[in-house]
This record gives C-alpha cells, sequence and structure tokens, in this order.
C-alpha cells in the first residue's frame, strides 16, 4: 500500500517551529520527508558515547550497528552505554518515542543539536534508518576522525513500504560474502527488500537437503565457446550454490539491516537446471536438450504429475524454512507452451481437468502452488505472467512488462510491485560510453531512473492503494563478475531508493544531483564499484583545416567537463568545454567532469591522432534494426565487448566521404550463438556467403543495399579473439552511409564487428 506522511502532530510541530535558515541542506539520500538546518554544530568523536536504555535488546542492535559503520568509514570508535551519560558528555541517544504512530513503522525522528544527538522512533526499523540518516551526515565527506554534524532536525518515513532490488545469482553466481556488501549498500540507501533469484535455466543455487542432485548436478555447467574449456583445452565446470547454512547467514546478515530476503524459485518454467538434476519432473521425460549455458527462453517446463508437486512443495518447504519472509517468489515468467501443447500425458490432464488451454493449466499449476504456500501461512508472489488464466486474490503481481500488469492487477484487486523493463532493468546499458559493461544494448540513465513515476495514470487514485512500492532488477546473463553487477546496480539504485522513499514533493533532480558526490564517497567506502562510465564525457573526433575538431557527448548532463592538453589531470579550476574544440593532430587530450567543485567520473585521455579519427567502434556506429541488442563479451583471446544486434547483426557507419574510395581496416570476432530464441520465432538474419568461411560485406547506403567490399574471414574463425582484416572500397561520388554485416552460414558462430578503420586513397 502506498504511504502518505502520517499525522505525528509533536513531531511535526517540532520541526517547523525549528528556525529556517539559510544553510545548505546535508547531503542525505534519501531526501528526508521534512528537515530543517539550524545553527551549530555537534563535533562526533572517539570520545563520543552512543545510549540505549537498559534491557532493549533491538536498539543495542541499531547501536551496535551505528558504532561498526563509524569505525569501519571515519576511524571512530564511540563506547555505547546502558547507564545515564555524565553531565556534559557528547552523547547520541537512541530511544522510544512511544507516542510515534504511523501507517508503518518505519518512521523515525532525528535531531542533531549541538549539545547531543537524539534518535527516536516507534521500532527497530525507525532506528535503524534514524541511524543510517546519522552515519551519512558523518560521511558527507571523506576522511577519518572527528567530524562536525550540522544541526538539523528530521522528520521521515517512506513513500512505499517495498523498496527492493532483485539479484539474480542463477546466471552468474555470486558468494555470500559479495551478496552482503550489496546488502551493506543497500541499507545505506533505506531499501528494504532483497529478491533473491536462486534457480532459472542456467543454475539452481540452493542446496535442498531432499533433493541433492538439484546442486551436484544443477548449479553447474560449462561455458559456451572457447570459455568452456581452458588453457590446456578440458572442459571448464563452472558455478557454485548456497548451503543452507549460508543462506540463513544471509537472511540474519539482512535481517540486521532491516532488509527482507524473499527467494525466488522458479516455475513452471525456467526449470532447465532442475529437469537436467532430474529429468522425470520435466514434460518431455528426458534431460533437456539444450544444456544450460544458453542465454534467452527455454520451452522447459515442468510436467503436471503428483510427483512433479510433491517435488515443488518440499523444495518450497525447505526454502520457507530457510526464508522467513511473508512473501515467497514462485517466479511464472516466460513460459512457453510447446512441450505442454505435444505431450499425450500433459493433454490428458487437461482434458481430465476440464482445462481449454494451455494458459489455464497454468492457472491451475500456479493456483495448485499458491494455495500450499498459504496454507504455510506465506503469500505468493510472482512476475505478472501469473495472472494470465485467474489467479488467487491474495497472490500479488510484479509487474515487468511494462506497467500493463500492475494495471491489470490493481484493478482485480491485487497488491503490486512495479518492476518494469526496461524502465527498472539493471542489465541495460547506464551510457553511449564504450566502457560500460555487457549487458543490454538500450541505455538507461541515473536520470531516466530517477523519473520514474510510481504512480502511473493508468492506475486510479483509488487502485493506486495496491501499489506496495518498486523494484530494480539485476539479471546477470551478461554479468559473469561481482563488479560487473555492481557496476550495473549503482549508481542507479540511489535514484530508485530516493523515488521508494521519498515523497514526490521532496523531490528534484537538481537536489539529488547535488547530493550525488557524497553518497558515490559513501558508496566508495562500502567498497562498492559502482559504474563511473556514465559520467565520462564520450569524444567525436573530425578533420578540421590545422588539426582536429573534437566535441563531446554526455548521457548524464551532470556538472562541467574541464580539460587539459598538457598531459595533466583537470582539475576543477581547469578550462571548460562549452563547445567543440579544434586543437593540433597529436594532442593528449584530458578530460574530468567536475559537480560543484568535487570529481565525477575519472580522468579520460584521448591521443587526438589520425588513426582515432579514421576509427569508429561497435557502440560508435551502433546497429541498423534495434531488434535484440546486446552489448556483448567476446568469449575468446582478449574478450572484447561489442555492441550486436543478435538478431540482425549490422553497424552503420553514416556520413563516409566515400568518394576517393576507402581503404578498410576491421576487427572482427565470433561468439558462440548461444541463445534460446524461444520467443523469437524468426533466425538471425545474415547475408548469403559467398565463401565457406564467409566473409565482412560492406553495403552502400543501407544493409539491403549493394556490396561494395567484401572481406574474406578465411581463418579468422579458428582462432578464439579478435581477428584484423583489412581491404579496399572503390570510389563513389559524395558522402555515403555504409553497412557493415556479415555473410555466413546460420549463427552458431555468429560474428561480430569490433571496430573499423576507413583511411582516404592516397592519405
Amino acid at each position: 500500500m502506498t504511504f502518505t506522511r502520517p499525522l505525528l502532530v509533536s513531531l511535526a510541530v517540532l520541526a517547523l517551529a525549528a528556525p529556517a535558515l539559510a544553510a545548505p541542506a546535508p547531503a542525505i539520500t534519501p531526501m528526508p520527508a521534512k528537515m530543517t538546518v539550524s545553527d551549530g554544530a555537534f563535533v562526533l568523536s572517539s570520545a563520543t558515547r552512543i545510549h540505549v536504555p537498559a534491557g532493549d535488546a533491538e536498539l543495542l542492535s541499531v547501536a551496535e550497528y551505528l558504532r561498526g559503520m563509524l569505525k569501519t568509514q571515519r576511524g571512530l570508535t564511540p563506547k555505547i552505554i546502558t547507564a545515564a551519560p555524565k553531565d556534559g558528555e557528547s552523547v547520541i541517544r537512541l530511544t522510544r518515542i512511544q507516542t510515534l504512530v504511523a501507517e508503518d513503522n518505519e518512521a523515525y525522528h532525528l535531531t542533531v543539536a549541538p549539545d547531543g544527538v537524539t534518535i527516536g522512533a516507534v521500532s527497530r526499523a525507525g532506528a535503524f534508518y534514524g541511524a543510517v540518516s546519522l552515519w551519512q551526515l558523518a560521511t558527507s565527506e571523506a576522511g577519518k576522525g572527528k567530524v562536525e554534524l550540522p544541526a538539523v532536525s528530521i522528520f521521515d518515513t517512506p513513500r512505499f513500504k517495498w523498496r527492493g532490488l532483485m539479484i539474480d545469482s542463477a546466471r552468474h553466481f555470486q558468494t555470500a560474502d559479495e551478496i552482503k556488501r550489496i546488502i551493506d549498500a543497500m541499507a545505506s540507501q533505506k531499501l528494504n527488500i532483497l529478491q533473491w533469484h536462486l534457480t532459472d535455466d542456467q543454475g539452481w543455487r540452493l542446496h535442498i537437503n531432499a533433493y541433492p542432485k538439484l546442486t551436484e548436478v544443477g548449479a553447474w555447467r560449462q561455458p559456451a565457446g572457447a570459455a568452456g574449456f581452458d588453457k590446456a583445452g578440458k572442459p571448464v565446470r563452472y558455478g557454485g550454490f548456497y548451503t543452507q547454512e549460508e543462506a540463513r547467514d544471509v537472511v540474519a546478515y539482512a535481517a540486521a539491516r532491516n532488509i527482507t530476503v524473499v527467494p525466488e524459485i522458479d516455475m513452471p518454467g525456467h526449470a532447465t537446471a532442475a529437469i537436467t538434476a532430474y529429468p522425470e519432473l520435466g514434460s518431455e521425460g528426458t534431460p533437456p536438450k539444450q544444456g544450460m549455458s544458453d542465454w534467452g527462453v527455454y520451452p522447459n517446463l515442468y510436467n503436471v504429475d503428483d510427483r512433479t508437486f510433491t517435488f515443488l512443495t518440499t523444495v518450497l518447504d525447505e526454502v520457507m524454512a530457510i526464508f522467513p519472509s511473508p512473501y515467497i517468489h514462485i517466479g511464472g515468467d516466460e513460459a512457453i507452451k510447446p512441450q505442454w501443447e505435444q505431450s499425450p500425458a500433459i493433454q490428458a490432464k487437461m482434458k481430465e481437468l476440464g482445462l481449454k488451454d494451455e494458459m489455464e493449466l497454468q492457472s491451475w499449476f500456479i493456483t495448485r502452488i499458491g494455495k500450499h504456500i498459504s496454507d504455510k501461512g506465506r503469500r505468493m508472489i510472482g512476475w505478472d505472467e501469473i495472472l494470465e488464466g485467474g489467479i488467487a486474490p491474495d497472490a500479488t503481481i510484479m509487474s515487468w512488462r511494462g506497467l500493463d500488469g500492475a494495471v491489470a492487477a490493481a484493478k482485480l484487486g491485487h497488491d503490486t510491485v512495479l518492476s518494469p523493463a526496461p524502465d527498472l532493468y539493471l542489465n541495460h546499458r547506464q551510457s553511449l560510453s564504450g566502457d560500460e559493461p555487457p549487458g543490454r544494448g538500450q541505455v538507461v540513465t541515473l536520470k531516466d531512473y530517477y523519473g520514474f513515476n510510481p504512480e502511473p495514470a493508468a492506475i486510479d487514485p483509488e487502485a493506486r492503494k495496491h501499489i506496495l512500492g518498486l523494484q530494480a532488477n539485476i539479471w546477470t546473463e551478461h554479468a559473469r563478475t561481482t563488479e560487473r553487477v555492481e557496476r550495473q546496480i549503482f549508481p542507479r539504485l540511489t535514484a530508485l531508493a530516493e523515488v521508494g522513499w521519498s515523497a514526490a514533493d521532496m523531490r528534484s533532480w537538481d537536489g539529488f544531483a547535488r547530493r550525488l558526490p557524497a553518497n558515490l564517497n559513501r558508496l566508495d567506502k562500502l567498497g562498492i564499484r559502482y559504474d563511473k562510465a556514465p559520467f565520462d564525457p564520450v569524444p567525436a573526433l573530425t578533420a578540421a583545416d590545422g588539426g582536429v575538431a573534437v566535441s563531446f557527448t554526455r548521457s548524464l548532463e551532470l556538472g562541467q567537463v574541464h580539460y587539459t592538453t598538457n598531459g595533466k589531470t583537470p582539475l576543477a579550476s581547469s578550462p571548460v568545454y562549452t563547445s567543440p574544440l579544434t586543437l593540433p593532430v597529436g594532442t593528449r587530450l584530458t578530460t574530468r567532469t567536475y559537480l560543484d567543485g568535487k570529481a565525477l567520473g575519472t580522468a579520460k585521455t584521448f591521443t587526438l591522432s589520425r588513426e582515432a579519427i579514421e576509427t569508429r567502434t561497435s557502440q560508435q556506429m551502433g546497429t541498423c534494426d534495434n531488434k535484440l541488442v546486446l552489448n556483448l563479451e567476446d568469449d575468446g583471446g582478449e574478450r572484447a565487448v561489442v555492441l550486436t544486434d543478435i538478431l540482425h547483426p549490422c553497424w552503420l557507419w553514416r556520413g563516409a566521404d566515400t568518394s576517393k574510395g576507402l581503404a578498410i581496416t576491421a576487427e572482427v570476432g565470433s561468439m558462440p550463438f548461444n541463445f534460446q530464441l524461444g520467443n523469437h520465432p524468426e533466425p538471425p538474419k545474415v547475408d548469403a556467403p559467398v565463401s565457406a568461411e564467409g566473409e565482412l560485406n560492406l553495403h552502400l547506403g543501407t544493409c539491403e543495399g549493394p556490396v561494395v567490399a567484401a572481406l574474406p574471414l578465411g581463418d579468422s574463425g579458428k582462432t578464439p579473439g579478435i581477428s584484423v582484416l583489412k581491404g579496399t572500397v572503390p570510389a563513389t561520388a559524395g558522402t555515403n552511409d555504409l553497412c557493415f554485416s556479415f555473410g555466413q552460414k546460420a549463427p552458431p558462430p555468429q560474428w561480430v564487428l569490433k571496430s573499423v578503420r576507413l583511411t582516404v586513397h592516397g592519405k
């Protein structure tokens, strides 16, 4: 349900009565509901005491958390006391405010005054969030040792009660310690739900005592392509799983930070790992044909035999014994039905049950599972497909296919969580930079996240009470390291946190941006490797009389771009880029973005050479049809990241001067085509090959235009990694668009273009 700021008369009056001065607002994120800055400051040091009422174990745990964070981040070691503080002692008081009555229990009141700090709340959750805000006040600037906290009065309560992140540990595995580090960062943003995606086609990640082969077999796979073999040519065994003890430890660690872990056990689709371990669970009764190292939508579904439901309910019982979450997520998405349609046993079952189609069978399946979950005192939640065919009224819907599922769910009286793609899907690129990690090709920026509307007009005001909140999802098909997972999550999750916590009238992009450097500093202190590429300008180079013309584009219009041409790192006092520059060939141009005098991103150096002018990467060229664009990693050699449309791999170079003819130097590579395209029935579009090995074709105009050059691939495909091809283009009057595509047999493998250099003949 949605939450407005509750009627906390005494606290609201207290906040409003404080003198309103022109002092800058502290850099707290998410933005509090009410905040008033006053004169003076409180000096926080190791001599400070944290006072907790004797016998209050919950507030004691909050005090221990706060002390640990202050020690880690600032090197301070305040003591926790239960006896009355001494006169004149520097004290942070944690206290219960029994008159604090709110619709949810996460509200708190924080006062910082020169003579002390008080955090008041009804619940441990509220006290915890007050402690987080105090920690943020202490870490707005980098540094160690004592710090002055501005005098401030804050009353705060969240807008929504579900403020979540989903982590996909099935496609690529993160260790329990890596999950904990992300949990710490979530807590620093007052997020309170971690959905843990533990099973999918590519892996089963939680040990189940009753079915040990789920992890003995289903937790391991051989990666596709060259990455599937070590240097000696032996198969690589890739994967991992969590013991039940490890999972319980993560749950407890999250709970101490007011985060509920919601487990997801996917069904009836995304079940290849389970069916690989126990083939009798599948609709075909045999091991899956596809293996477990593909991405996309597999056709493998659980069958509907009673023994399969015994398996699923036994698994869920073990899961519920580990995870005390009120919600149990059962997936329910992308369950394409060809196996059910073609199975005589399943068709007979449908007839026995009087079901008209496979959609109704899925509804029957989900309803049966939902009843078991309900009988155990929990609530079922699933992706919006579980609405299809009808569903139990107490089911909660997580809307991912845009917001249509949320609209339908709210109208039917179901609670819903907003989690639409691509808006809140973290596996999309954050900028146009070639330094972005692999993932989906569409750009969804930090500012896009901040602009997300959690109360869409399509849901009428009365039905909005069913919106529990919102959640971002990190799917890890192409994030094979935890560093990449963190880079895709952050800093965008900080924007989502503010959208989910702060009232609409308290938010502004400019205000969030001003607080961003402090928030990024805190992520650094927590060891989070956030994505810096979106803050860096992306250069475009063209030849100019007497040198090179340089212009920059920025995915985020934050701050100013400062530059130097002497090899030194730009400072906030360095020249500011305001319009295209013309500089001599050979110049080493270095840029860095600053916001209010604070550095964002990284210092980037570009050598202004003829080769740089003449070269474009796949990210700079872009794709043609935009059917299914991915920023993919080459599986062998130097593991280059290439932007490609896997359903129509082609790249456009716009406005090439072809009047004198061109020499081509192209970097190409082949990737395993490890995609299950059950929801994309058409095969990838490629040119017909002329030779058995294939060729890189250059079309004039569009990808349907005439081929004006064909560079044979030859032996390039025999070695993983990147190969270099060379050729020429005959002169054609004027400037023309050029399309690069490959003539090849149908994938696999799929050829990709990393970069192209076009040199005018005679230069």
